[in-house]
């Protein structure tokens, strides 16, 4: 081998030589890199745990309150106004049907960017008209007349200052799902559950000649007959002119006399669906020791292990429409609602409604209880004997969760 070659040995084996020497520089540098990141995740992780610890109840370690619920109540009332875009953030019960007919929907006009950017083009959202009166004839009303008129008023006003509502810009059809249609005296009723809503679909059967009286439709054929079409079943078109032209209803209920007769309709009777879904999740998480049987029926929830349920940001089971807020079940500041009705003048402005449309003079909302008639309605005394098992936090984290629909519809504060 001559100088020449031995001189180009030397180097390529010099070169190799730095290069991987560089390699393994730059490697050891990751791992170190790495593994001061994964300390700083670790930390972090412990800081958040710790958080998360202080956060839960001394009762019950599983138990989260939300944490938009410790905000100051004018953040939780802007967090909580309907936005411009619309998300679905929990599944109540047939929620999942309803996302079905969205979907459908959805392939039927050929995307959602077609749907939304057609929507957008009519004008939303829609103006408050006022209401028509000309098909009432009697000086009775007078008085139900005046208070319809406060609630309208203030309901828009509500919504002007706190709105803020753009173009919606998704679920769409989702946002209509509980908006019940009855074309021939052009009404739409958006479905409140226990706000009287078995007697209000019963009404619409009858208007739209499925019975001849409201007192002779069962309790299945109401809720599961689908004798009555949903706003969302039908095109974009047919939703947009409904909302549009037809007299849009909304009855609600003061939210805790509504929360404690969705929980003694559902888990103080016997009920295959809510003991089993809602039932047996709730004792397993709430209930310390529970009894094998209890856990396996899920029958005899406590109302205070009902509400450690609502009020968890970590429910071990979603919503649901019996519980869920009216501001998420009928978007009353994206919907501009013709008549607001409510359950503790019900019959009074059912029956004036009715008065307004033109139903047929022998047509009256009927009285009675849809359900466990024995039973005594649930009032405000019945109300102060549920939140006697809570303790004073529980029952102020209750109002807050029901905050909005407080303030929308001009319920008075609870003595808490």
């Amino acid at each position: 081998m001559n100088p020449k070659q031995v001189f180009l040995s030397v180097l390529i084996f010099g070169v190799a030589g730095l290069l991987l020497f560089m390699y393994l520089q730059v490697w050891i540098e990751e791992q170190h890199t790495g593994r001061v990141e994964k300390k700083r995740e670790q930390k972090a992780t412990s800081v958040i745990t710790e958080k998360n610890q202080e956060h839960s109840t001394n009762q019950n370690p599983k138990f989260h309150m939300p944490e938009d619920l410790k905000e100051k109540k004018e953040n939780l009332l802007k967090s909580q106004i309907p936005t411009a875009i619309l998300t679905k953030t929990s599944h109540t019960q047939g929620e999942d049907q309803a996302l079905g007919k969205i979907s459908r929907s959805i392939e039927k006009h050929q995307g959602t960017r077609t749907i939304f950017k057609k929507f957008n083009e009519m004008n939303w959202p829609l103006d408050i008209r006022p209401l028509n009166k000309s098909l009432v004839k009697d000086n009775k009303w007078k008085k139900t007349e005046v208070t319809q008129e406060k609630r309208r008023s203030f309901l828009g006003e509500f919504c002007k200052k706190y709105g803020g509502v753009g173009h919606p810009q998704s679920h769409l059809f989702h946002m209509v799902s509980r908006i019940y249609v009855e074309d021939k005296h052009k009404i739409l009723y958006c479905e409140v559950p226990k706000a009287g809503c078995s007697n209000w679909k019963r009404i619409l059967m009858v208007l739209n000649g499925l019975a001849s009286s409201a007192y002779n439709i069962s309790h299945d054929a109401v809720h599961y007959g689908k004798h009555l079409k949903t706003l969302d079943s039908f095109d974009l078109k047919g939703i947009y002119t409904r909302l549009n032209t037809y007299t849009k209803a909304i009855f609600v209920r003061d939210p805790m006399e509504r929360l404690v007769s969705a929980f003694r309709d559902k888990f103080e009777h016997p009920n295959s669906y809510y003991h089993p879904v809602f039932g047996k999740a709730i004792i397993k998480k709430y209930r310390p020791n529970a009894c094998e049987e209890a856990l396996n029926n899920g029958s005899g929830v406590k109302f205070k292990e009902f509400v450690h349920y609502l009020l968890d940001s970590h429910r071990p089971v979603g919503m649901d429409i019996h519980w869920e807020k009216v501001s998420k079940l009928c978007y009353p500041c994206l919907i501009n609602y013709d008549f607001v009705g409510k359950f503790e003048t019900l019959e009074e402005d059912a029956n004036y409604f009715l008065q307004l449309i033109g139903a047929p003079k022998e047509l009256k909302f009927p009285n009675f209880k849809d359900r466990h008639s024995s039973d005594e309605r649930t009032n405000t005394q019945v109300v102060r004997q549920y939140l006697k098992d809570l303790s004073r936090t529980e029952r102020h984290l209750i109002y807050d969760f029901y905050y909005l629909d407080y303030l929308m519809f001009n319920y008075t504060t609870p003595v808490l």
